[in-house]
């Protein structure tokens, strides 16, 4: 996979690669190519591998994902990450996973920045649906925003 991308400048497609159709064997190969390229300094593979992995985020790899933006400093995948995992019903089932495991024994001050990202989120959300006649009477959101009017409040 690694010639491959030296070789096109592209990210090989894992069907044609391997025979395998599967959503997981690309985020697979898309973590060890941005490990890869990280170690190399191969700064073009890392920011395809970046916005695949940000693309394809799922329950049973975002753990993983996690700690592998944490690990190579990846800001904008671990933003993905850490919203994708607040979502309340993404929370519980990604805890189930031998991927949160890793996480923790990996990266212990991420569950500090996810529990935070959580509480705000959570926050953020009770806010709105507690408030939303208020923010929505002048046609602005909290911060001032001028947004499109909501018609239900989502939790």
């Amino acid at each position: 996979a690694l010639l491959h991308v030296i070789y096109w400048d592209s990210l090989p497609d894992m069907q044609e690669l391997t025979g395998i159709n599967s959503k997981w064997a690309t985020t697979l190969m898309a973590q060890h190519l941005l490990a890869a390229a990280d170690r190399y300094g191969l700064d073009r593979l890392r920011l395809m591998c970046e916005a695949s992995l940000c693309e394809d985020v799922a329950i049973n790899t975002v753990a993983t994902t996690l700690a592998l933006a944490e690990q190579h400093h990846c800001f904008q995948l671990k933003a993905v990450c850490l919203k994708f995992i607040a979502r309340p019903e993404n929370l519980r089932a990604v805890m189930q996973t031998d991927g949160f495991e890793y996480l923790k024994e990996s990266c212990p001050s991420v569950l500090t920045e996810l529990l935070e990202y959580v509480a705000r989120f959570t926050e953020h959300s009770d806010f709105l649906c507690k408030h939303r006649n208020e923010a929505i009477l002048d046609g602005s959101d909290v911060n001032g925003r001028r947004v499109k009017q909501r018609l239900y409040c989502e939790k």
